[in-house]
């Protein structure tokens, strides 16, 4: 195997913004006991064909099934998966999902451009119905980044004007578009010049946010959004996460706040839901925490039941102003097969009450991580929202140093103890779950997260003091 160049090392830390490292030394430390000879002959061919990239290629381990609440690898270690990529609100291979790719297949199983068909209408009919305020018209795509670029088209034909303001430390996709909005570095840097007239700001996160707000947001970050829409006075959009995967969650006047900053300006409001909306907040759509309605909503992961990639770009009735360009005009923009998967998310959503579910499971999770917090001192912070939650982990909860090694240490831990997630900016546990968990399976991944906190914990402790 090569060796990783300097510069690789060097950069490691930005590249943990979005999730684990794929080229770590404990990534190698946990595939030799773990990773069979069969496992390793699949991933060695993985890694022969595929271009390789950080963050995913080359790849941990090799799966075989997925189902429900769990994931299995070939060698038939189950995982309770807090991390799914964002797909599975209704968990994997829903029997309701399933049932409805089949039956389409056999109806209908592409419809090309210049025609539409009868399951992408209604899908374009139950989201207008399910978005708030007037958030009506509809334009689908393959993929959430897709759609980032349809709504970035669509502010600039309806305000005539092309800049936009967004978040440090975002994510909206990986296209040339979308990481020129979005603020990781690991997609940005190294690769040219990207979209002009993209203006950054420091997200709502109050313990490590430049206004030094401290233990509660002051807001300040939402004023200096509108500070930036007066001093540029020409912006098309504030596009951004309603609440950032890691998760960041913003305190309940932000959004008002930048969404009346928006209106005295003339500048679109875009809230980026690709793998947060459709209940997984305990409300379908995040934006109805804050009592806000912006003026574009995209979804996508979970859209697609956890089977087929789609998302969807939603816009107030009166940005139907775009008929004489082409935003989306995607090959599979109206497949059949796709939104009769989505049609059935919807209607496991509601049929098993699994927004209810995240929202009551969520407050119950929350309270059992934040009684771990005064017997674990890794933990510095635990935040979330209905079942999107994060245990940051700190090495100095008074100088709020961040536990990168350790959360890594941690991640690896559970894993082995049959417990996947993801980590982000270096030391945010990220924790995803299917809406469709128990609650004895919460209790079993909070054991587990327990048990390997706890390990992190005890290396740490008999490792020589640092200098």
């Amino acid at each position: 195997m090569n060796p990783v160049p300097p510069t690789a090392t060097a950069g490691r830390n930005q590249l943990r913004s979005e999730g684990d490292v794929n080229l770590s030394p404990r990534r190698r430390t946990w595939a030799a006991k773990h990773i069979s000879a069969e496992t390793q002959r699949l991933l060695d061919a993985d890694a022969r064909h595929f271009l390789h990239q950080s963050l995913s290629t080359p790849c941990l381990n090799a799966l075989k099934s997925a189902q429900g609440a769990w994931i299995e690898d070939l060698e038939g270690r189950r995982y309770l998966d807090f991390h799914g990529n964002n797909v599975h609100q209704v968990g994997f291979g829903h029997p309701r999902v399933i049932a409805a790719v089949k039956e389409q297949l056999d109806q209908l199983s592409f419809c090309p451009r210049r025609y539409t068909c009868e399951p992408a209408v209604r899908l374009a009919q139950r989201l207008g119905k399910l978005a708030p305020g007037d958030l009506n018209r509809v334009l689908l795509a393959p993929g959430g980044t897709a759609a980032i670029g349809m709504a970035l088209k669509l502010a600039r034909v309806a305000t005539g004007r092309f800049k936009t303001i967004s978040m440090w430390d975002a994510f909206h996709g990986a296209s040339l578009d979308a990481i020129s909005v979005g603020g990781e570095a690991v997609f940005r840097q190294g690769i040219g010049p990207l979209l002009p007239g993209c203006e950054h700001v420091p997200p709502p996160d109050n313990r490590h946010c430049p206004f030094k707000c401290g233990a509660a947001c002051n807001l300040a970050c939402a004023d200096y959004v509108e500070y930036v829409l007066e001093k540029e006075g020409d912006v098309a959009a504030v596009i951004a996460e309603t609440v950032r995967c890691t998760p960041f969650i913003p305190p309940p006047d932000y959004w008002q706040r930048i969404r009346a900053a928006c209106d005295r300006h003339g500048a679109l409001l875009i809230l980026d839901e690709i793998p947060i909306g459709l209940g997984r907040t305990g409300r379908m759509f995040a934006c109805e925490h804050y009592g806000i309605v912006p003026d574009m909503l995209v979804l996508g992961k979970g859209l697609g039941g956890g089977v087929f990639p789609l998302a969807a770009l939603i816009a107030r009735e009166g940005l139907n102003v775009a008929g004489q360009h082409a935003l989306g005009h995607y090959t599979h923009e109206k497949n059949p097969v796709a939104c009769a998967a989505a049609l059935a998310t919807l209607e496991v959503l509601e049929s098993e009450n699994l927004v209810e579910h995240a929202r009551e499971l969520g407050a119950y999770a929350m309270q059992r991580l934040r009684e771990l917090a005064p017997r674990r001192p890794f933990i510095g912070d635990v935040r979330g929202l209905g079942l999107l939650m994060g245990v940051e982990l700190l090495r100095n909860r008074a100088t709020l140093e961040r536990a990168t090694d350790e959360a890594e240490q941690v991640m690896y831990g559970a894993l082995s103890r049959g417990l996947n997630f993801k980590v982000t900016m270096g030391n945010i546990l990220t924790l995803t779950p299917a809406l469709t968990i128990s609650r004895a399976e919460m209790d079993q991944a909070i054991a587990i997260l327990d048990a390997a906190i706890g390990e992190a914990e005890a290396a740490a402790s008999a490792a020589p003091a640092r200098l």
